[in-house]
């Protein structure tokens, strides 16, 4: 039994948002420290090259993220980034702070390996986050990527949304490496309305005046499985209009479809292995609409799941209630499993493995 299956029966006891915030506390003393972040990524040994992708005009050590939701405020980069994630996207964040929706709001649903969350972009806001960022030795964990997720204020209204966004990415875009713009959480009241081609087009408008403002930063649009078939489209065709660097698919799903928890009625997103099919048919439709970088979330776990995503015509992947679930050593299987694959085909880059069967 490694340490994190251990520590996670012990976890698991816990009220899960109680549980959260004691890994987190840990892992921001981690990243306080000078040296630690760097020996713990001495652990895992040299990195595989041939994992290294190019995307969006950023270099990633390897193509398998954190997605946000994990680090709403950025406090645990350096410990995050050193346990072998090629990028880190921390936020939800929002241009005010606001303390989320009422407690309880996140629910473990041990027997489908998933989470309901209904959190609310609980956070402490743009600014507190951007400052924050700023102080970052980014050196103790060369090469990963930082990425931003913004979301909407919950006291902006609609037809104030782009000024919203406007707050909140002005103040992170220096600090960012890349900015995902979030449209898509069922969380924040009204935010999926801009899931739409005017709404979404207003925004990246928002994002190409920053980049002439502030200079030159990716920005991607992260999407819902909730979508229709002909939503997708012309998403994934606004974005391309827009000018989005890339897209994110996808989000957490309000659907409930054959869970076995009896928290499956808990409003809310719904992530983690229930979302897999329907994560993996939203990045093929996507896939077959654009020619865009996708980075694919949504139920991957495993090795299995990571090649699912290539052979769809991913180009990035992204976890987070796996790591949940199954601690650090996810990372390590997804990773290793991909290096084994290239052994096994002859191939020189997983980049390679993108639309192989």
């Amino acid at each position: 039994m490694n340490v994190y299956s251990q520590a996670k029966r012990l976890l698991f006891r816990l009220e899960p948002e109680r549980a959260h915030d004691l890994v987190m506390g840990g892992l921001a003393l981690a990243s306080r420290s000078a040296a630690l972040p760097r020996l713990m990524a001495m652990t895992r040994g040299a990195p595989d090259p041939r994992l290294a992708v190019e995307a969006f005009g950023l270099r990633f050590p390897n193509p398998l993220g954190l997605a946000a939701g994990l680090d709403k405020d950025g406090v645990a980069f350096p410990a995050l980034a050193a346990l072998g994630f090629g990028a880190v996207e921390v936020g939800s964040v929002t241009a005010l702070p606001q303390p989320g929706n009422a407690r309880p709001r996140l629910f473990r649903l041990v027997e489908d390996e998933a989470l309901v969350n209904r959190m609310g972009f609980n956070n402490a806001g743009a600014a507190a986050l951007a400052a924050r960022l700023a102080r970052l030795d980014r050196g103790r964990v060369p090469g990963v990527v930082l990425g931003v997720n913004v979301g909407k204020s919950r006291v902006a209204r609609a037809e104030s949304a782009a000024d919203d966004y406007r707050a909140a990415l002005g103040e992170v875009w220096r600090v960012a490496d890349y900015l995902t713009l979030n449209v898509s959480s069922p969380n924040t009241p009204g935010l999926r309305a801009l899931q739409r081609t005017e709404p979404l087009l207003a925004l990246l408008r928002v994002a190409a005046e920053l980049r002439t403002e502030l200079g030159a930063k990716p920005v991607l649009v992260k999407l819902a499985p909730d979508l229709s078939d002909d939503e997708i489209a012309e998403l994934v065709e606004a974005a391309e209009r827009g000018g989005a660097a890339g897209l994110i698919a996808t989000n957490t799903t309000l659907a409930r479809a054959e869970l076995a928890s009896p928290h499956r009625t808990q409003e809310g997103g719904l992530s983690g292995r229930p979302l897999a099919r329907r994560a993996l048919r939203v990045l093929e439709l996507v896939r077959a609409r654009t020619q865009l970088p996708v980075v694919a979330v949504g139920g991957i776990a495993g090795p299995a799941d990571a090649l699912d995503r290539f052979r769809a015509g991913a180009d990035l992947l992204q976890l987070y209630t796996s790591f949940v679930y199954r601690g650090p050593r996810v990372v390590t299987d997804v990773l290793a499993g991909l290096s084994a694959e290239l052994d096994r085909r002859g191939l020189g880059a997983v980049r390679e493995l993108k639309g192989r069967v």
